[in-house]
């Protein structure tokens, strides 16, 4: 069947391909010099990267998809999963930093008004004001609508009280785009459901850092909000009942990042698989040329191939200004799935090496998993994908 978001693109011109590879030559640079000589001691510790991150604030990552008209790179959709994919490739954790807050900015660009456009992106871009999402509550995960922190009109202001939790960049950052129920009462549920600009101040604060057992490095914290007032323009659009598709127009960006994260994963496992095999020998010649080793790595050099192959379409079909849930929750199923599989593959060539904590194919284990969770689970993302295909190709 053909596509038609594809079949309608036309092809980058030669100026595109060349701006693409010097930006992507310079994330490579930066990944070489500052990223990868740090990532395993940062790891091992769970210590936050500062000073990666400031490299990255001064590279423009943080206004990466914001657009130019705000101060940002204004990168196609597409040439983010790429750069998303090499950074990940060298450590996960630090695509984080930067997803959480290009969603909140997203947020903003596309359901936020002019006012607050343009006096929020501009500082989203230079990195000035970095913050991200703040969705999931301790009772609530995959089921948004079951969200129990409020914010009540009190004047020109709102007046919030709850608890977030699993907030990437919850201690670092200092404004979130905040999930609220302003009317508790509605039906359906999501109706009763509002997106807030909210800026750390009196009555918000993150209560302790969550311990992990991947993604180490970037800070995942609790908030809690007890009486804390937003002024009432900070509502995202300034239209109450809205807050869930703003979540979800932010979540279609969300998992081509994290889609993106798995072929990065996938990839760093297939080569660090593919140099040790080649050196690793047993039975007097290189473990590559075992057979059983073999179809290891050619089933995980398929699965990256597939993987990026999805992410890129979902990517384009964002950038088209079409509905991507269909798209993107394919590609982040299957990469994060792909990630997974791999990692462990990786670790079975390593043999006890890959047990170590010396080496990095342990963290690739260890990082993979987040990636079937985070921004829906791949259950979730299931039932979407399955929604999806029988309302488009309806009996």
């Amino acid at each position: 069947m053909p596509d038609p978001v594809t079949d309608r693109q036309a092809s980058p011109s030669d100026g595109q391909r060349e701006q693409d590879r010097l930006i992507l030559d310079s994330i490579d640079r930066f990944l070489e010099r500052e990223v990868a000589p740090h990532a395993h001691a940062l790891e091992h510790d769970d210590v936050y990267p500062a000073d990666i991150v400031a490299a990255m604030r001064d590279l423009g990552l943080f206004g990466a998809t914001i657009p130019e008209a705000y101060g940002g790179l204004g990168l196609r959709p597409s040439l983010y999963a790429r750069i998303i994919e090499r950074m990940a490739r060298v450590w996960m954790s630090i695509t984080g930093v930067i997803n959480s807050h290009l969603i909140m900015a997203h947020i903003v660009a596309t359901k936020g008004t002019e006012a607050q456009r343009a006096h929020f992106l501009p500082r989203f871009a230079t990195g000035e004001l970095r913050g991200g999402l703040a969705l999931t509550e301790p009772d609530c995960g995959t089921d948004l609508q079951a969200i129990r922190t409020t914010a009540r009109r009190d004047g020109d202001a709102y007046v919030v009280n709850g608890t977030k939790t699993w907030i990437s960049n919850g201690i670092h950052g200092r404004c979130f785009a905040l999930l609220v129920k302003t009317d508790p009462t509605a039906d359906p549920r999501h109706a009763g459901m509002s997106m807030l600009i909210a800026e750390k101040g009196d009555g918000f604060r993150p209560s302790r850092k969550l311990e992990k057992l991947g993604y180490k490095g970037i800070d995942s914290a609790e908030l809690i909000f007890e009486d804390y007032r937003v002024p009432a323009d900070r509502l995202v659009g300034e239209t109450e009942g809205t807050g869930m598709q703003c979540a979800g127009a932010g979540l279609e960006l969300g998992r081509i990042n994290v889609a993106a994260r798995g072929v990065g994963i996938a990839q760093a496992a297939l080569d660090q698989s593919l140099a040790y095999s080649q050196v690793r020998k047993t039975f007097g010649k290189p473990i590559c040329q075992h057979q059983a080793i073999q179809l290891k790595l050619a089933d995980m050099a398929t699965r990256v191939e597939a993987a990026r192959l999805l992410v890129d379409k979902a990517a384009r079909t964002f950038e088209s200004g079409r509905r991507t849930d269909l798209e993107a929750g394919m590609a982040k199923l299957f990469a994060s799935e792909a990630a997974i599989e791999n990692s462990l593959e990786a670790m079975r060539i390593h043999g006890g090496y890959g047990y170590s904590k010396e080496f990095d194919v342990e963290r690739l284990y260890r990082d993979a998993p987040l990636l079937a969770i985070g921004e829906g689970t791949n259950e979730i993302q299931r039932v979407i994908i399955a929604k999806r295909l029988v309302e488009r190709h309806p009996a």
